[in-house]
């Protein structure tokens, strides 16, 4: 990221200033090395107060904020101005120039910040697929999502799209005829495609085999955001879960019609990722929410192992776990994620990846890892309230190139 800053000052201006507040304005703006630099000389003085305001300028929308007193701007090696930033500025390079004419004081700023130095370090099972520059989309997956019911169409255009987003070569969106044509005109780079519906929006069991043959040419199908709680739907999730042969991402109401079926526990089928935030697994293994928030780590390893899927246990450093004993904790806090939607994004970035050959555990440790990273990226934008879960999608892959320059 490369920023500009410009500002001008007035010489006599800054000259005001010291005048009616003497040290109290200097003492608050300038370092006690660029007093001693200039020495009470008003143009120095006001090159300096411009250089700041320009490097400040640049820093604006960036989550970075430097006040005039730790940025420092003094002469380099060969004499040309050169800013210091007296902080953390998360790899941020400053450079300045300074110019003089008719008692005015100009200067320009020019920041670069790498964006990769300004994310966490990632997990080491965080791994971006390739991209062979031969390739079609053929070669970067289906994924078939089984998502939406009538009143939450938006949960299927979410996680569809994040797996679109996630670079899946095609996504197929499985949504009940009456919601169909709200998904068809609002999803228009995903295939929405209808199934047979038990009630007005309720995908059914009446639809167990198409949905089946469906997955059966998908290289992973996404199941549960927004499905709703039709009984008929969550015995359709139960078999799906059970005999899909493909890799199964289960979440929001998949992982609620599972904790309705205690047959399913241990029993299903291979390459299944469960993504319940506590209150889902909480359902799901009979503990408290409080039990589980007070040894997250262990909570998810016991549900892998229970359930025979990686875990993934959403919130704050959110945890993954394999049931052959391997945990990741991911190291972001993102209080901005906290909205409605951002989880069904998720499963549709964990499933894209999956799409283009992640193995599950990977792709859950990277999904976790892509999605809070964005949410970071964003929040350093607008605070950490008023994201929308629809924000990510275009975040997902500027995120991911910044880890795939990083060789990742």
């Amino acid at each position: 990221m490369q920023r500009i800053g410009v500002d001008a000052v007035s010489v006599d201006r800054i000259a005001l200033a010291v005048k009616r507040s003497g040290s109290g304005f200097l003492n608050k703006v300038y370092t006690p090395a660029e007093l001693a630099y200039c020495a009470g000389n008003d143009e120095r003085l006001a090159g300096r107060w411009a250089a700041k305001e320009a490097v400040i300028k640049c820093f604006d929308g960036t989550g970075i904020c430097f006040p005039r007193r730790r940025i420092e701007v003094l002469p380099g090696p060969r004499g040309a101005p050169k800013a210091r930033l007296l902080g953390d500025g998360r790899g941020a390079q400053v450079e300045v120039s300074i110019t003089h004419h008719s008692r005015l004081a100009v200067a320009t700023a020019h920041l670069e910040i790498s964006d990769a130095s300004a994310m966490l370090p990632a997990p080491d099972a965080v791994m971006i697929p390739e991209r062979p520059k031969d390739a079609h989309k053929g070669t970067f997956g289906t994924a078939v999502v089984l998502a939406g019911s009538l009143g939450l169409t938006g949960a299927a255009y979410l996680s569809s799209m994040a797996a679109a987003r996630t670079g899946a070569g095609l996504v197929r969106l499985l949504v009940a005829q009456t919601i169909y044509p709200i998904l068809a005109a609002k999803c228009t780079e995903v295939m929405a495609t209808p199934v047979p519906e038990v009630a007005p929006g309720a995908v059914g069991h009446a639809a167990y085999d198409s949905i089946l043959r469906q997955l059966a040419a998908a290289e992973v199908g996404i199941v549960g955001p927004g499905l709703g709680r039709d009984s008929s739907t969550w015995r359709l999730v139960v078999d799906l879960a059970l005999h899909a042969r493909c890799p199964l991402v289960i979440d929001a109401d998949g992982l609620n019609a599972l904790a309705e079926a205690p047959r399913s526990r241990g029993k299903l089928a291979p390459k299944r990722v469960l993504t319940p935030h506590p209150g889902e697994l909480s359902r799901l293994t009979g503990k408290t929410a409080e039990a589980i928030n007070a040894d997250r780590p262990g909570a998810a390893l016991r549900a892998a192992k229970e359930w025979g899927a990686t875990v993934v246990l959403k919130g704050a450093h959110t945890v993954v776990a394999h049931p052959d004993g391997r945990v990741s904790e991911d190291p972001h806090e993102v209080p901005a994620l906290a909205s409605g939607g951002t989880g069904d994004v998720l499963s549709g970035i964990i499933g894209g990846l999956i799409a283009q050959g992640s193995d599950p555990f990977s792709a859950a440790v990277t999904g976790v890892y892509v999605h809070a990273a964005a949410g970071a990226r964003i929040a350093h934008r607008l605070g950490d309230s008023g994201l929308l879960a629809g924000d990510l999608l275009l975040e997902i892959p500027l995120v991911m190139n910044v880890l795939r320059q990083g060789g990742l």
